[in-house]
This record gives C-alpha cells, sequence and structure tokens, in this order.
C-alpha cells in the first residue's frame, strides 16, 4: 500500500513488512531482549511505573527512572552495553528515513494488551534534522497524533503489525501517544500485545 502523508512531515506507511519480515524481525528482537532483558521503565521523581516495558539496542539507549529521560549507553539493570541493532532495523531506517547517518539508538516498547502511551513528545535527541521511524508487529494501535502545542487538536490512525511511521521536518516534535491496543487483531506474538520499534538519531554527526 502507498504511504500516507497524514500531516506535513508525518507519513504512514501501511504494511511496510510482509508477514516474512516481521517474523525475521521478531526473531531479532528476541534476541536483542535475551542480551537486555524488557524492565519496566519508571516516572521522572515520582518513580511511577510505566504500563510499557522496554530495552534497548544501539550504541544509545533511552531510559526512565526517578532521576530524569536520557540515554545511556548501557542496560539500567545489568549494566551492560546494549547489543547491536539488527540488519532488519537499520535496513528499514534506511530505506524510510531519508536521512545520511545511521540511527545510534532503537528503542524496544512491548505493550501488554492493556498498556498504552501518553501524549508526549520526542525530544532528548540533540539531532532534529533526523527523524523517528516507528516500527509496529503484533496488536493493531490506536495511535494519536496532535500537534507542537499540547493543546493542539489531535487525530488517530490505527497502526497495524508490520506498518511503519515516520515524523520528521515540521512534524519532528507533535505530541503522540499511543490510546489503546485492539486484543486478538494479530498473531505474529503467540501471548499478544504489541511491540514498537523506535529508530532515533540522537548525536549530531560529526
Amino acid at each position: 500500500m502507498s504511504a500516507i502523508t497524514l500531516v506535513p512531515g508525518l507519513v504512514h506507511h501501511p504494511d511496510y513488512l510482509d508477514r516474512p519480515a516481521q517474523e525475521r524481525l521478531l526473531q531479532a528482537i528476541r534476541d536483542v531482549t535475551r542480551a537486555a532483558p524488557l524492565y519496566v521503565p519508571r516516572m521522572p521523581r515520582t518513580g511511577k511505573p510505566l504500563s510499557v516495558r522496554m530495552t534497548n539496542c544501539g550504541p544509545l539507549g533511552w531510559v526512565s527512572d526517578v532521576q530524569g529521560y536520557r540515554y545511556q549507553p548501557t542496560h539500567p539493570e545489568t549494566g551492560e552495553p546494549w547489543p547491536a541493532m539488527p540488519d532488519e532495523v537499520l535496513g528499514a531506517w534506511g530505506t524510510l528515513s531519508g536521512y545520511p547517518h545511521p540511527p545510534d539508538a532503537c528503542l524496544v516498547n512491548f505493550y501488554e494488551p492493556g498498556a498504552r502511551m501518553g501524549m508526549h513528545q520526542d525530544k532528548d535527541e540533540e539531532e532534529f534534522a533526523a527523524p523517528v521511524v516507528s516500527l509496529s508487529l503484533g496488536d493493531t494501535a490506536l495511535f494519536r497524533y496532535g500537534g507542537l502545542d499540547r493543546k493542539d487538536p489531535t487525530r488517530s490512525v490505527r497502526l497495524r503489525s508490520g506498518d511503519a511511521i515516520v515524523f520528521g521536518g515540521p512534524a519532528r516534535l507533535i505530541h503522540h501517544g499511543i490510546d489503546r491496543l485492539i486484543p486478538g487483531t494479530s498473531d505474529l506474538l503467540p501471548q499478544g500485545g504489541r511491540l514498537n520499534l523506535t529508530l532515533r538519531r540522537v548525536k549530531v554527526p560529526l
């Protein structure tokens, strides 16, 4: 299916990954989570747990705990460096980003059936010229997006297993989130739920 521009800079790529590609990426992410187990992130200051579990791959990983949001080169629980990004992840970035340098962080979020993600901006990076590339695996998610101001009107689109969404340019800092999952919409993950991979360039290239 052709790419759909939702607003300038925000592009939805339905069915970007076919079923065999989804299965290959899923296996690659299982390898990642064996080296860097999923953990429960916590809100800054309050320590309240988020409803998603997460891990990372690549040189840097995004973490959230009582000390705040940040990128760091090691897993917050094991202390080990994050594993390398799979070739499937790097290939998606090369095809979709339109950016000449590789990503240096890939956040992996696992949404169990009741999990959600509140509206937020991706603004912990130094390099805003690079877009954010997101890949979905598993149950369909209701993705909500707004504008640069939190009070801007919002709209929603369903992200299905294999879909990609890219936000860059004028949409790089828009507010966005996941309202809910639609259970039973994919059999890719035996236990249900959704994996979301978010690829970013954190550091400004030298």
